[in-house]
């Protein structure tokens, strides 16, 4: 044996399977400066890299000592941009929270943050902006079931989803007969 692979030998412990605390330290902050993300989603992809429970817990225990991860601040401001760039509501909110391994503890006063009236205002901008790109001549039966889906599916309960697309359509019929009054 050469003296200097002996004394590489030596000077090596054996790499725990799937990597040491250090390097699972590494990979969640590579994650962490892409997105913010919940600890869950951490443990997830640390486990699918092939670090053990151990070596994972180890490195995100001390992740959250050092503040890096704070699921109740994750949630606040997953639900803030969600909400608000893309138009969910709080059914989908809490159901994207859940899928994140986000506890009810944390997740709950991220979507208490967001009032009714805050709801049904984005509702409403959603409502505006696709009946815009709806034909004119559809059916006012078909466009209602419509615009009631597209809440539906993005997290609204249909009561508020069903107002507010009633309000609204109305408020488009009054413009538009205002419109044709002019015209005359």
């Amino acid at each position: 044996m050469a003296a200097g692979s002996e004394r590489s030998a030596r000077s090596t412990e054996p790499t725990p399977p799937g990597g040491t605390v250090e390097q699972a330290k590494e990979a969640c902050l590579r994650l962490l400066a892409v997105r913010a993300r919940s600890r869950a989603e951490l443990a997830q992809r640390l486990a699918a890299k092939g670090y053990t429970p151990d070596i994972s817990d180890r490195a995100l225990d001390r992740l959250t000592e050092v503040g890096l991860i704070d699921d109740a601040a994750f949630a606040e401001q997953w639900v803030h941009s969600r909400h608000t760039f893309s138009g969910k509501g709080k059914q989908a909110l809490a159901q994207e929270l859940r899928r994140k391994g986000v506890a009810q503890a944390d997740a709950a006063p991220a979507l208490d943050a967001i009032t009714a009236d805050d709801e049904e205002s984005r509702a409403r901008d959603l409502v505006r902006r696709k009946l815009r790109s709806l034909p004119t001549n559809l059916d006012r039966d078909k466009t209602i079931r419509r615009l009631v889906g597209m809440l539906a599916r993005r997290g609204y309960n249909q009561s508020v989803a069903y107002t507010v697309v009633k309000t609204e359509l109305a408020q488009a019929e009054i413009d538009t007969s205002n419109l044709d009054d002019s015209m005359d």
